[in-house]
């Protein structure tokens, strides 16, 4: 199997060298690698470059102007492989992500779904981490929706979803997975194929991220109910505190929706405690629902947002 890694960049000077050197210390070697600038205005460019003239087999191709979906698409027609890997700018490869990311095609797999796992560097990002990234052990392979910082697909696979859409500057790749299970492709999860990223450093960032997300879903109808119930939680919780003064258990049934909500984060908390000080864990504490309630608002500003967009595109 000839395998091609794709990878989108812009303005990655502080990030490439990493990924590009984890790339190179795979026990699987790519048979090529193709990186797609799409118009960095720093260094990313003369960084790729110069391993280019040491002897490193990387295509570059400058892109200016193109989106993410673009720039995957654009990598991927001028790879050579007939097995696509493709991860993100951004991230270090564990040193058998790609040996494990393509063994299952030796079974017959049209599409490989790797996992990806955070690498904090702070405790805000920990407490992040802990909020918004599942663990593996969460993840129904049936249902999972990979993300393209790892994963591998067949070029044909690519051709039968359609590629990326390029109208979308977020979710691509949420539409794209969706267009490669309506295909009826054969999947394989692949848990240990793992990608490691640094999560937002600061509340601002965060927020941004998760506003440019929400407005994705809207422009491609993405997961409306799952907006709708966002948005009566919001409505419903301070009329339940109101209640409350009259009717006591509406404090208690309150509670325990929260106590659900925020399980989960917890629960990935409780395993990365260790390191931590009294302080620094009551902190982290502290800061999940912290984040939880900032993700939300963000993504209950967006949605709108995305929604209105696609109105004006007139896309059904």
């Amino acid at each position: 199997m000839r395998v091609s890694v794709v990878v989108t960049v812009r303005n990655e000077e502080a990030t490439v060298n990493d990924l590009i050197g984890s790339l190179l210390a795979q026990t699987r070697q790519p048979d090529e690698i193709v990186i797609s600038d799409g118009g960095s205005t720093d260094l990313t460019v003369a960084i790729v470059q110069g391993w280019i003239d040491r002897g490193t087999p990387i295509r570059l191709l400058h892109c200016p102007g193109a989106n993410i979906a673009a720039g995957r698409n654009r990598a991927i027609e001028a790879a050579s492989g007939e097995i696509i890997a493709c991860t993100d700018a951004g991230t270090r490869l564990d040193p058998r992500w790609l040996e494990t990311l393509v063994a299952p095609f030796a079974s017959g797999c049209d599409v490989v779904m790797g996992f990806f796992q955070a690498a904090p560097q702070s405790l805000f990002e920990r407490a992040l981490a802990a909020t918004t990234l599942p663990h593996a052990d969460e993840i129904d392979p049936d249902r999972f929706i990979p993300s393209s910082r790892s994963i591998a697909y067949t070029r044909a696979a690519w051709r039968q979803a359609g590629g990326y859409p390029e109208w979308l500057d977020y979710c691509e790749d949420v539409v794209f997975d969706l267009n490669l299970r309506r295909a009826n492709l054969r999947f394989a999860w692949a848990p240990n194929a793992l990608v490691y990223y640094r999560p937002r450093t600061s509340l601002a960032t965060f927020a941004k991220q998760y506003y440019l997300y929400a407005r994705g879903d809207g422009k491609a109808n993405l997961w409306p109910r799952r907006h709708i119930i966002r948005y009566l939680t919001y409505v419903l919780a301070p009329l339940a505190s109101v209640l409350g003064f009259w009717y006591k258990r509406t404090w208690l049934a309150a509670a325990i929706c929260a106590g659900l909500y925020l399980y989960r984060p917890y629960r990935r908390l409780a395993r990365d405690l260790d390191g931590l000080t009294l302080p620094e864990q009551f902190l982290a504490i502290v800061l999940v629902p912290i984040l939880r309630g900032v993700g939300d608002v963000a993504k209950m500003c967006g949605y709108p947002v995305g929604l209105a967009w696609r109105s004006r595109a007139g896309i059904r």
